[in-house]
């Protein structure tokens, strides 16, 4: 029998290669550009377009985690995610780079780490009274 630490790294690894798979399938559509694509109609859209429907998929998340129940919040975040792997594509960036950066902060307390951007004059750090809480 598997132990739970043993458990946890295989479900992350099948949840890792769904997301690769999924960022695949987008830079694919990014690159061949079918006809009646989604991800080229967004793309097609420019930078407004992508970031309004990043924007509204993240609102519907809190929406869903709010008053929805939990099988919605999971499609909400799955739109999430995709929308995000398009604005990825977008730039060209990998889902590597995401998740080295994770990689890297863990271990490191959240204030810490955002302190440690603020400290090193980190513009990526935005923070607004809505964040702090």
């Amino acid at each position: 029998m598997a132990s739970n630490r043993e458990d946890t790294g295989r479900r992350a690894d099948r949840t890792a290669t769904v997301l690769d798979r999924l960022f695949e399938v987008v830079a694919a559509r990014r690159d061949e550009r079918p006809e009646g694509s989604y991800v080229v109609r967004l793309l097609d859209g420019g930078w407004q377009t992508i970031e309004a429907k990043l924007r509204e998929e993240a609102q519907e998340v809190v929406d869903a985690a709010r008053d929805e129940s939990d099988e919605a919040l999971a499609h909400e975040a799955a739109d999430l995610i995709f929308h995000l792997w398009v604005m990825l594509a977008s730039r060209g960036l990998e889902p590597s780079a995401v998740y080295a950066e994770l990689e890297r902060r863990f271990g490191i307390g959240g204030l810490e780490e955002k302190a440690s951007r603020v400290a090193v004059g980190d513009r990526s750090d935005r923070s607004n009274k809505d964040d702090e809480a």
